[in-house]
């Protein structure tokens, strides 16, 4: 992925994320998640699929992902 990540959104835990993503890859968008400083602090090795995580995407994707998103 690119060096120029953008927050698209932040989803509940880690099932949700992956959900907007495999969304996202149907339409040909890269994305990857990342636990937020919440969800790191929630677990003791920072494994668990708890908390919320970011979804991040390359900056010029952002408008795409979005619409696909939000459904706008």
């Amino acid at each position: 992925m690119s060096a120029d990540l953008v927050t698209l959104m932040v989803a509940p835990n880690e099932p949700a994320a992956e959900e907007i993503r495999s969304l996202l890859q149907t339409d040909g968008i890269k994305s990857m998640q990342r636990k937020t400083n919440l969800a790191a602090a929630m677990t003791d090795a920072g494994t668990s699929a708890f908390g919320p995580r970011e979804i991040l995407v390359a900056a010029a994707d952002l408008e795409a992902a979005r619409a696909l998103v939000v459904g706008g």
